[in-house]
């Protein structure tokens, strides 16, 4: 069996590594967890935000093509 070999770390995860190198209450890990998240979620809206408005789409196109199967079949 073949052993994966081990990716360094990226910086984001030496520094949360380094600020949070002593444990953390439960309950303050819960909330780092739900922070972490928020982050990413309003990095995700922006960035589709981005897309929608360098492509013009309105409400309407988006509804469109939420009720749209837009995948190709083989």
């Amino acid at each position: 069996m073949e052993t994966a070999t081990p990716l360094p770390f990226t910086n984001v995860q030496l520094e949360l590594l380094k600020t949070f190198s002593h444990l953390l209450p439960e309950n303050e890990l819960l909330e780092l967890r739900k922070t972490l998240a928020l982050f990413f979620a309003q990095r995700l809206v922006t960035l589709a935000d981005e897309v929608r408005d360098s492509k013009n789409w309105t409400n309407e196109t988006i509804d469109n093509m939420l009720h749209t199967k837009m995948r190709k079949l083989k």
